[in-house]
């Protein structure tokens, strides 16, 4: 089977959780952590990084450490993971959508000012699958209503809007490590920013909030999302290689590119004159002329050894939120229709060009097989 994605390890990963261990260095404290959140932070033009349990918990700090509470609205996408939605309402607050433009997948920016209310507090770009949000017209939207912006990057480490970096345009951005992501901790995440107090703020609730004035005093609530020294060991590591893994995977998007160029009835990724797509995953959108349904197709490359994954599941139609009484009654044509048609095909740095060739004629036989 060829995964939809792995994570490549091919640096001084092992060196490094090494040290860790020899030096019992193991829990939340210890040099890697200091090193990869200033690193990090470095690479997306940021002054300061903070690192967390993961990208969902990234996302909750930095709305908390905004001040986001009971009674705000943040305006999300409904394509995108469930991970944005849930950070809001951890907070209290309200997740609002928006609906997708049908290039690039990310939130349609004609439809976020007449969103806007009273209680609306940021605006949470997610850079889906790894191409930028446009991000000069969010920000003048942010400017002209008082609102932050919280840039999701989870999918989009090295990508680049106008030469700048994905989650280093808002008031803060976050990261995911997850396995799957272009670079990894096995889990973990961080949050970007160049804001010193909202970075302080963030050290201190991602920490239990503890007092500065004594250990176990807490005049705030605080979490638990410290990341572990093994974990900071592997991501400084991983960001040693970052580069080239952004380019592994825009080699890969090329190749199928060129590959399914001329596949009726699919839809390949775009990449904008303005933006550096560092594909994620690689994504298509099987349309109807294709010849069968994505679900379909999905199937036929499984029984041919090729792992696939389908596009995210709008938020406004998830029973979670259904059953908190949001977004009742709305529709998103856009993201509906993505959710329905769209697929990733393995994606992972490490593939070979015999491998994607092997996809790529198991899409085309498939289509073949549908037609006879």
């Amino acid at each position: 089977m060829i995964p939809v994605c792995e994570p490549l390890l091919t640096g001084k990963e092992l060196e490094y959780v090494t040290d860790c261990l020899k030096t019992n260095w193991i829990s939340s404290a210890g040099k890697y952590i200091a090193e990869f959140e200033k690193g990090f932070a470095a690479y997306c033009g940021s002054k300061h990084g903070i690192t967390t349990t993961s990208g969902t918990t990234a996302l909750h700090l930095a709305l908390a450490a905004l001040g986001i509470g009971k009674g705000d609205e943040v305006i999300i996408p409904t394509l995108t993971m469930a991970a944005c939605a849930f950070s809001v309402i951890y907070t209290g607050a309200k997740p609002v959508l928006v609906d997708s433009e049908p290039e690039t997948w990310n939130m349609d920016v004609a439809q976020i000012e007449r969103k806007i209310t009273p209680r609306t507090k940021a605006i949470m770009p997610v850079h889906i699958y790894g191409h930028p949000c446009d991000m000069d017209p969010i920000m003048d939207i942010a400017r002209k209503h008082h609102l932050y912006i919280v840039e999701d990057a989870a999918e989009a480490h090295g990508a680049t809007y106008k030469g700048k970096m994905a989650g280093g345009m808002g008031e803060v951005g976050c990261f995911s490590f997850y396995a799957n992501k272009i670079i990894t901790t096995g889990e973990g995440g961080i949050m970007v920013t160049n804001d010193e107090k909202v970075a302080d703020r963030a050290r201190r609730f991602k920490d239990q909030a503890f007092s500065r004035e004594r250990r176990f005093l807490h005049t705030d609530i605080g979490f638990n999302y410290r990341m572990t020294n093994i974990q900071a060991a592997i991501g400084l590591a991983q960001l040693e290689s970052i580069d080239r893994f952004v380019e592994m995977r825009r080699r890969n998007a090329q190749l199928y590119n060129k590959l399914l160029k001329g596949v009726s009835g699919i839809t390949l990724p775009k990449e904008k004159k303005w933006a550096k797509n560092v594909y994620w995953m690689y994504c298509i959108v099987v349309e109807d002329d294709f010849g069968m349904s994505r679900d379909d197709l999905m199937a036929c490359l499984r029984q041919k050894g090729v792992d696939t994954r389908t596009f995210f599941i709008p938020m406004h139609v998830q029973p979670a939120f259904k059953n908190m009484g949001l977004f009742e009654g709305e529709h998103y044509p856009v993201s509906e229709q993505l959710a329905r048609k769209g697929l990733y095909l393995p994606s992972g740095s490490g593939l070979t060009e015999e491998q994607i060739k092997s996809v790529c004629e198991a899409v085309m036989e498939a289509k073949k097989s549908k037609g006879k």
